[in-house]
Order: structure tokens, then sequence, then C-alpha cells
């Protein structure tokens, strides 16, 4: 059977955003990324901005009592939940309305173990050798050449811990995933080739 849902975990720097539009756009089916941020502030009344800055990313000190909704934190419900438990809990819940609505790329946001349970996702990591990453993140966005590098270790082990904490699985560990691709080795294209591949079977 067709997969009929592509989940796109990725390193900072490696691509991921770029590579999962891009194989939207090559299978005509919808893409959600940065949609989702907005999606959630509409139903939170939360900032786009606040959203972002922790809808990927776990903040030490930020996480109050747990909110209960699966997994790990079924036996530690909770009356009350922090911003960031109550943003993730409706981030989940948006996007198996999503799953279950239409077929689309979703980009992060824990996606591979919220549609976890379903028959037809195929879940896919990027990741490249650093050097590529901050040669990439240099030329596409511009970050200083001397900070690049310690930027992007910091925000992928704050996307990590956020991963791990919600799902209490390894962020980018292979087993959780179809595809493991190294977009430094093989280029965009190779990657949306592949992914696009995995996706006919």
């Amino acid at each position: 059977m067709a997969k009929r849902i592509i989940t796109v975990g990725r390193e900072c720097g490696s691509g991921g955003h770029t590579i999962g539009k891009l194989v939207a756009q090559r299978l005509g089916i919808s893409f959600y990324d940065k949609e989702i941020v907005e999606m959630v502030a509409a139903k939170t009344k939360l900032s786009p901005d606040f959203i972002a800055a922790h809808g990927e990313y776990f903040q030490n000190g930020s996480l109050g009592h747990i909110f209960g909704y699966g997994g790990r934190f079924a036996s530690t419900m909770r009356t009350q939940s922090s911003l960031q438990d109550q943003m993730h809990f409706v981030q989940t819940e948006l996007i198996r309305e999503i799953a279950e609505k239409e077929s689309c790329v979703i980009v992060g946001r824990c996606a591979d173990y919220i549609l976890q349970e379903r028959t037809d996702v195929l879940n896919v990591f990027i990741h490249s050798a650093m050097p590529y990453k901050v040669e990439r993140s240099i030329r596409e966005h511009g970050l200083e050449e001397d900070k690049a590098a310690s930027i992007l270790t910091k925000r992928d082990k704050a996307r990590s811990h956020h991963y791990n904490f919600y799902t209490n699985q390894t962020w980018g560990m292979a087993k959780y995933y179809h595809l493991a691709l190294d977009s430094g080795l093989l280029g965009e294209e190779k990657c949306v080739e592949l992914i696009c591949l995995a996706y006919q079977v």
C-alpha cells in the first residue's frame, strides 16, 4: 500500500525543510512545517514566536506539570500543564487531524511518534556532517562562520531533548525511521528522489 503521510525529522542545517517541501511539490501533496505554528497559535492564542521557539525545542525549567496524553505520561496526568505541555498537546491533535484528512509531508514536531499507530506513514530522518551544515547555514541563513557550529549544536541538543522527553525514544536513532539520509553526501535532489521512490512502495 502506498504511503500517504511522510514525516521528516532533521538535524539543523541539513536541509530537511527544503527537502520535505520539494518532496511535497514533486508528489503534489500538502506540506506542513511553519504552517503548524500558525495553526497552533490560532487554537492556543499563544504568539507564533513563542510556538516557533518552543514547539520543537525543550527549554530547561519551562515544563511544569506533565500533561498526560499517552505513552510514558499516561500515569502522570495533572489538572494543569505548562504552556509548553499544552502547546505540545494541541500540536499532537492537529498532526493527527491532518494525517487523517490528507496526504502530506509533516516536518518535525514528533510527528513520526505521534503517527506511529498508522500504517500509511513513511518516516524519514535527514542528517549530515557538520562542515556541510555550517556551510549551508552560512549560505542559506546568514549565520556567522565562527558561531554557526555552536548554534547548530545547541539547537539540535534542544530539539533532541524535546523529542526524547515527549516520546521516550532517541531522536535520530535509525530504528525509528524507514529512511535515514545524509544530505551532505547525497545532495538534496537525490534525497528527494529516494523519498519519492520509497513513498510509492
